[in-house]
């Protein structure tokens, strides 16, 4: 796996507001951005009124992202050999705002009942790319939210891709945050989809954070499905923590879980981590996709059940990615967090 840029190399953080909340919005010219900050690889324009730039390395791999909310709503890497050997590995559903892909959710910790995040709404701007050979493009983005300043690194590679989150806190008070970088995974059929890596991990039912781009909201996550001559509803209970003991997770049922060292656990000098990677599985098309947790201290796992139709396509979808939910992130002042997920393969 291409390892990404040297988080030191990022520039100093401006200083912002003094306090938690999206920031004012801003137009997007790319005409003006394909001329600062395009070059072989990277590519910046218009799709339907939306600013979008589009990566694509020297193999084919391609990702385009969503310039105005920094949102990831493609992402196809070359997965066979033969010559269109491209596979969409996204899951998005257009509209008045594109859902599903990849996202960044960042909810304000001192809220108890979670809250939107404090960047919906958020105009990100273009603050520099770069690119070696052809065989590794990136791009960052940044914006403002209250005392927050918040860059984003989104890096492609001919396997694998790459999201960075980093929040530095210019505020004279401590701030605790929940973040998160979700995405929303295509599979071909809901019988085959599945999830390796995770035998021996604690989980607890759990909500996912709310955010602009869910497929479903968490009340619908959370929301039992329901079996049988009568209709009788089942699912797990939130709050209880269990222990996976499959080899393989099948998301064919409905779910919504938290992987992760329960919260008490936490406090002890030496406890379990969770793995910092697992495997997901599409029989459907014979693919396995890696996702790479680094900075945060737990995963989240969401499959719809029987609401994978809900939005009426032919696909299944699974809702994963690294976060920091059952034990906020406390940014001191002055002080910086990072944290990135890594989507990588080797079907090739």
């Amino acid at each position: 796996m291409a390892s990404l840029i040297s988080f030191s190399l990022l520039p100093k953080p401006k200083a912002v507001r003094s306090s938690i909340s999206a920031p004012q919005t801003q137009t997007i010219n790319t005409e003006k951005l394909e001329d600062k900050f395009g070059r072989k690889g990277i590519k910046f324009s218009e799709s339907n009124n939306i600013p979008m730039v589009e990566l694509k390395v020297r193999n084919g791999s391609s990702l385009k992202l969503s310039l105005s909310d920094a949102h990831v709503l493609s992402y196809k890497p070359k997965v066979y050999w033969k010559d269109e050997g491209f596979e969409e590995v996204l899951y998005t559903v257009d509209g008045d705002e594109s859902r599903g892909g990849v996202g960044v959710v960042i909810v304000n910790g001192e809220e108890p009942k979670g809250g939107s995040s404090v960047i919906s709404g958020c105009e990100w701007s273009v603050k520099d790319t770069d690119s070696d050979a052809i065989d590794a493009l990136q791009i960052e983005l940044s914006c403002t939210a209250g005392v927050l300043d918040i860059t984003y690194i989104v890096s492609l590679y001919p396997v694998s891709m790459a999201t960075a989150l980093v929040v530095k806190n210019n505020g004279r008070k401590p701030v605790t945050l929940k973040p998160g970088i979700m995405s929303y995974l295509r599979f071909k059929k809901r019988s085959g989809a599945g999830i390796q890596g995770l035998k021996g991990c604690s989980y607890c039912p759990n909500p996912p954070l709310s955010s602009p781009f869910e497929l479903l909201s968490p009340s619908e996550a959370m929301k039992a499905e329901s079996s049988g001559w009568f209709g009788s509803e089942e699912g797990e209970k939130p709050g209880v923590w269990a222990v996976e003991d499959s080899v393989i997770t099948l998301l064919e049922k409905k779910m919504s879980r938290i992987y992760g060292a329960p919260p008490a656990e936490r406090l002890k000098a030496v406890y379990n981590t969770p793995p910092s990677k697992f495997e997901t599985i599409d029989q459907g098309r014979g693919l396995f996709f890696r996702m790479i947790r680094i900075g945060f201290e737990e995963m989240y796992v969401g499959s719809p059940g029987s609401m994978w139709d809900k939005y009426g396509k032919q696909h299944y979808f699974v809702c994963t990615g690294p976060t920091s939910m059952l034990v906020p992130v406390d940014v001191a002042s002055g002080e910086t967090w990072r944290g990135a997920m890594v989507i990588e393969h080797d079907n090739l």
